[in-house]
């Protein structure tokens, strides 16, 4: 990315749940920490907006961020993000400070280019399913993509796209593949629509004969008679 991601943070002292409990609901905090590459771990706070506003960028969860303390800056990514199980707040971010010298792993999302003209959906009236929408990579910090696209184009209804499938960044590697082809986990295919077991079953009323159709054993006696 050419722009450099930042979030402003504010050290904290108070710890313990209590205290995470405090900043959330008195001060619209949110209770933070940066750890890694040798260093001490840091308690941090960040205003809750601002954080909010960072995570509708996608970059903000796989990029290298700017982790502004004061006066200081430290590089970091955002390694976890712990949300309310039923309200729409996050509870506390997990930051891991980089070393631009060592890999680490990041997923990297996915971007699926031309599904409305893939020719399986356009000629064929398939459908796209799609199996992972993000791919974990190995590299350094300075090799992180922001995104990896797939292209759909000239896919038929019966195939598939698998992870060894797709051309990775230069200077990085998958992680799933590293652990050999049994790894090679599918990525988007297109299938044939489902049809509808209420459709199924119209069409089939409709194939069977109707009620006064269909001949009884007084029709076959009367028949009988008229021979």
């Amino acid at each position: 990315m050419s722009d450099q991601l930042e979030i402003n943070a504010i050290p904290r002292d108070d710890l313990g749940k209590g205290a995470s409990r405090r900043l959330r609901r008195l001060a619209n905090l949110v209770p933070a920490i940066i750890y890694g590459a040798g260093k001490d771990p840091r308690p941090l706070s960040i205003v809750s907006k601002d954080l909010e506003k960072a995570l509708e960028n996608e970059a903000f969860f796989s990029q290298v961020i700017a982790v502004k303390i004061g006066s200081d800056t430290e590089k970091a990514i955002l390694k976890d993000l712990q949300r309310h199980p039923a309200k729409e707040l996050v509870m506390h971010a997990d930051f891991l400070r980089i070393d631009e010298k060592v890999e680490l792993k990041v997923n990297i999302p996915i971007h699926f280019m031309n599904e409305d003209s893939c020719k399986g959906v356009k000629l064929e009236g398939g459908v796209i399913e799609h199996q992972a929408t993000e791919i974990e990579l190995l590299c350094l910090p300075a090799n992180i993509p922001e995104y990896i696209e797939i292209d759909m184009q000239d896919l038929s209804i019966g195939d598939s796209i698998h992870l060894s499938d797709v051309k990775l960044p230069e200077g990085t590697a998958s992680v799933a593949l590293s652990l050999g082809e049994d790894h090679d986990m599918p990525i988007a295919a297109v299938v044939a629509p489902r049809v509808d077991t209420e459709e199924e079953d119209d069409a089939e009323g409709e194939d069977a004969p109707a009620a006064d159709e269909v001949p009884t054993q007084d029709d076959d006696e009367d028949g009988k008679g008229d021979e």
